[in-house]
């Protein structure tokens, strides 16, 4: 039998994206569903989804947050990522129509970066936020001080973790979803299994090999799983060495956020001959450099402390909101030229 193919990568309007996904949920021949993605290695590639796990995916979703049929999702994502897919699918599962921010929705999902501007500047976004039962947040990490604001602020917020790879979103609120394991690996690395994985890469099966093996597909992630608790520390290729010191960007970012929540910070490394890798910190306000210096000399020691700085209105990201470190780099040692 034929396998059908929707491409995402083509220019889709939502209601025929919509359509065409509904159409493959409905049918028995098998479909396939190509989504491009980049994430945060900087390495494109398009993975190769089953109709079926996406399915899978749409259902374990809405039976984990208690969505009923004929409950509106409102999509704020691009449909282009894995994540706008996901809320199409979910709508159909529920037999309901798409909201838009200016309708009423029961469920929505966003990045930390909306989550932000709607706590810090969107009353409308806020509003839509606040409305709904449940906002899934995922794409990468939110902050600590991010989500104690948005608790504050009546935000229903639901934590997610998950890849293009993964169908999305596969661990909510630090739990795996039904049916979706997860264990680390020798290195500290997670590895997930599910119905919810991809069946590869169309351009690169020999990286696809790489990360998937015995049913298992290895993240790029560190993290630790107790008690069926996971729990994300950060990338692996998030730690870089400076100065003979391992150094978390992540952790950086998170501690920074903390004492200044209006603000957003992206850190990053370039190579250098005295340090090895040299730690640099862009920001889109003006900061304090001797504070900032003062509270990571505290709080992670002073190897932890930027090298470089610079203010940027707009930090470079990836896609939908992830903070894109590979450009960043490129920027700082486009200065040093």
């Amino acid at each position: 039998m034929k396998t059908s193919v929707i491409d995402i990568g083509l220019h889709w309007e939502t209601p025929a994206l919509t359509t065409a996904l509904a159409t493959a949920m409905s049918q028995d021949a098998p479909a396939q569903v190509i989504i491009n993605t980049t994430g945060s290695s900087g390495i494109r590639k398009r993975v190769l989804l089953s109709i079926d796990a996406i399915e899978a995916s749409a259902e374990l979703s809405n039976s984990q947050i208690g969505a009923v049929p004929g409950g509106i999702w409102s999509l704020l994502l691009p449909i282009n990522h894995i994540a706008g897919v996901n809320v199409l699918a979910r709508a159909i599962k529920l037999g309901s129509k798409i909201a838009s921010v200016d309708e009423a929705a029961d469920y929505t999902a966003i990045v930390p970066t909306q989550l932000h501007r709607a706590l810090f500047g969107d009353k409308k976004l806020l509003q839509h936020l606040q409305s709904c039962k449940a906002v899934l947040v995922g794409g990468s990490p939110a902050s600590k001080t991010l989500l104690e604001a948005a608790s504050k602020a009546g935000i229903t917020v639901i934590t997610t973790y998950g890849m293009t790879e993964t169908s999305g979103g596969c661990i909510y609120n630090n739990r795996a979803l039904s049916g979706v394991s997860v264990m680390v690996d020798g290195t500290g690395r997670l590895m997930i299994k599910g119905s919810i994985l991809a069946n590869g890469y169309e351009d690169n099966q020999e990286l696809w090999n790489q990360n998937f093996k015995d049913g298992w597909f290895l993240t790029s992630d560190l993290g630790t799983v107790r008690d069926d608790e996971v729990q994300v520390i950060g990338r692996s290729d998030d730690v870089v060495l400076s100065g003979g010191e391992n150094i978390s960007l992540y952790a950086i970012e998170n501690e920074l956020s903390t004492s200044f929540p209006e603000i957003t910070f992206l850190a990053t490394a370039i190579p250098d001959a005295e340090w090895g890798q040299k730690i640099c910190l862009i920001s889109n306000s003006e900061i304090d450099y001797d504070r900032i210096s003062e509270i990571l000399k505290t709080t992670l020691g002073k190897q932890f402390v930027p090298k470089e700085f610079l203010v940027m209105k707009q930090i470079p990201e990836i896609g939908i909101g992830k903070p894109d470190r590979v450009k960043a780099s490129q920027i700082f040692m486009d200065k040093q030229r």
